[in-house]
């Protein structure tokens, strides 16, 4: 059995995909102006799928600089449609506004993670998922919002998946791992490749 990994996210849902395969690690969130980093990027022209990319490596490099020797991951996700990047929504107002923008079209959800070891990207996958949403009538949008604002407020797009937003979606293209914000396939390969997870 290898290092134990640190994983560089408070996010609930990273941690149980994490804890559910076994995976040994501890929890050092990356504190990190999220906003200003993805505005400069955006000002630059930096693609979504580049944004997701950038956002997980400054919070595993943040956290791995202070932390030798250790295995840490940084993760970010971003939603992306028509080329505009979807950030969490900041009040009920604007996921009503974001999912009124979704309604009835197909976007991406990009999923970025970057492994760093002193410092220094090792490792890094950006996974992308396809989603189409149903037409959704502005009621249905607005009783959703209010009923789930607790949880989509922490969420790009204002929905999960893995609870009553699955409703919201005719087809999903890719992997569901991908949709929870982490390529767990491609980071559990590269860790048993390095053996750092035994198999």
């Amino acid at each position: 059995m290898g290092r134990k990994i640190t994983l560089a996210s408070g996010s609930e849902i990273r941690a149980q995909l994490l804890q559910n395969a076994g995976v040994e690690f501890d929890v050092i969130p990356a504190r990190i102006d999220e906003d200003m980093i993805r505005q400069s990027l955006e000002a630059e022209g930096a693609s979504p799928r580049d944004v997701a990319d950038a956002l997980a490596e400054f919070k595993a490099r943040k956290v791995s600089d202070r932390a030798p020797g250790a295995l840490v991951l940084g993760c970010d996700q971003v939603a992306e449609v028509g080329g505009e990047i979807l950030s969490k929504p900041d009040s009920p107002q604007e996921a009503i506004a974001q999912l009124t923008h979704l309604s009835g079209q197909t976007h991406r959800l990009l999923s970025a993670a970057v492994l760093c070891e002193d410092g220094k990207p090792i490792w890094r996958h950006v996974g992308t998922v396809r989603l189409k949403m149903r037409d959704l009538s502005n009621d249905y949008i607005d009783d959703y919002v209010a009923r789930n604002w607790d949880s989509i407020r922490w969420s790009v797009g204002a929905y999960k998946l893995e609870e009553e937003g699955v409703r919201l979606f005719s087809r999903i293209e890719g992997d569901y791992f991908n949709v929870l914000g982490l390529p767990l396939t491609e980071l559990l390969s590269y860790l048993i490749t390095r053996k750092e997870l035994d198999i």
